[in-house]
Order: structure tokens, then C-alpha cells, then sequence
């Protein structure tokens, strides 16, 4: 009886880990989320950029991130990108976006690439574990996210995504089954505009 217990408490702990598919974060700013003053305090953030991040919203990639961002030099951005980042889709990000991530080789992002497609973020840190050590994973973590498979996910899996709200969870969940991306912005798009509907539909998916 204890064993199963104490079995049933490890389970229990785990399960916001396994849950989560957007990585944890570790003090790096979301782009679409941060007001003008906290952008204007990271590195070689002027006025004119921040006011460009913010009237470029939503980011639904890091590339969209990187397109603004080229004001800066090119030795410039790995340093902003410490700082704030737009987490890449682990499954469908290009090699250039991966590389975007502050400290990337191309050795690693071949291993990101490599383990395609993934099902969970405990899968990323599993396999990307067997080449660097446990803080390196987490730092990579945040970078990153597995989409939400609409019809499938569970709240607390929802409740990952940047921003999102226990209210905005029950509305994803309302309208399932999904048959389509379409609904899935037509019934988002009562409670959101179409900006926030837009990044939301970034993280999930209906593969």
C-alpha cells in the first residue's frame, strides 16, 4: 500500500511537467505580452524598437521577431534574444529560426531537427539531455514548445501557452471537436480580436 502511494505521488507531482508544452521560463520577456517600459529596458532596446515590437503584434514566430529586430546589428541580437524571445515550434521551425536561439550551433540544431516530430516537451528534454546537461536543457526549454493538439490537450496543458487564462481554457474547450482551423478562429474570435486569435492559434494545432 505505501509503495502505490508513494508511486501515485510521484505520478502526481510529474504530471504539470508532462502537461506542459510550452517551455518554462526562466525570466525571458514574450514579445507580445510585455508593455512598452519592460521592452525598453532590455539590451539595445530603443524607443523606435520597442514602438516597432509593439505595433508589429502578434509575433507568431521568432522569425516575424527577427524581421523587426534587424534594426540592430547582427552581433547585437543574441544579446536582445536573451532577453526576450518568441518561442520557435519545435516541430515545424526552420533551421534559421533555431538558430536564432541565443547560443545555438548548428550541432545542436541538428538535434533539434533530428528527434522530429515530437509529442511533448518531456521528449525534448529526454533527447536533447544526451548532449548537454540538465540547466543547458532548461535554458533551451524556454525557447521552445510542442503544439497543443486542439481536440486533445488538456487544460493544463492549455494554461501553458503564454497569457492564456482559465476562461480562455474553457472557451477552447467549449467548442470541441474542431473540424477545422476556421472554427477554431470563429469561436475564438467571439471573446478575443482577431490580433489575440491569431497568436493564440500559433501554439496549437489540429494534426
Amino acid at each position: 500500500m505505501r509503495l502505490a502511494t508513494t508511486v501515485a505521488l510521484v505520478a502526481l507531482l510529474a504530471a504539470p511537467l508532462l502537461q506542459a508544452q510550452v517551455g518554462k521560463n526562466q525570466g525571458l520577456v514574450d514579445p507580445n505580452l510585455a508593455d512598452r517600459a519592460a521592452l525598453r529596458a532590455l539590451p539595445h532596446m530603443s524607443d523606435a524598437l520597442a514602438d516597432a515590437i509593439v505595433s508589429a503584434r502578434p509575433f507568431t514566430s521568432a522569425a516575424s521577431l527577427d524581421q523587426v529586430a534587424k534594426t540592430l546589428e547582427a552581433a547585437q541580437r543574441p544579446e536582445l534574444y536573451a532577453r526576450v524571445f518568441r518561442q520557435i515550434d519545435l516541430n515545424h521551425a526552420s533551421r534559421e529560426e533555431i538558430m536564432l536561439i541565443p547560443g545555438m550551433t548548428s550541432r545542436m540544431a541538428h538535434e533539434f531537427e533530428e528527434y522530429r516530430p515530437y509529442t511533448s516537451l518531456e521528449q525534448f528534454r529526454r533527447e536533447i539531455g544526451k548532449y548537454v546537461d540538465a540547466a543547458e536543457v532548461a535554458r533551451l526549454e524556454q525557447f521552445v514548445f510542442v503544439p497543443l493538439k486542439l481536440n486533445a490537450a488538456s487544460s493544463e496543458a492549455f494554461m501553458t501557452i503564454p497569457g492564456m487564462t482559465s476562461r480562455m481554457v474553457h472557451e477552447f474547450e467549449e467548442y470541441r471537436p474542431y473540424t477545422s482551423m476556421e472554427q477554431f478562429r470563429r469561436e475564438i474570435g467571439k471573446y478575443v480580436d482577431a490580433k489575440e486569435v491569431a497568436r493564440l492559434e500559433s501554439y496549437v494545432t489540429l494534426e
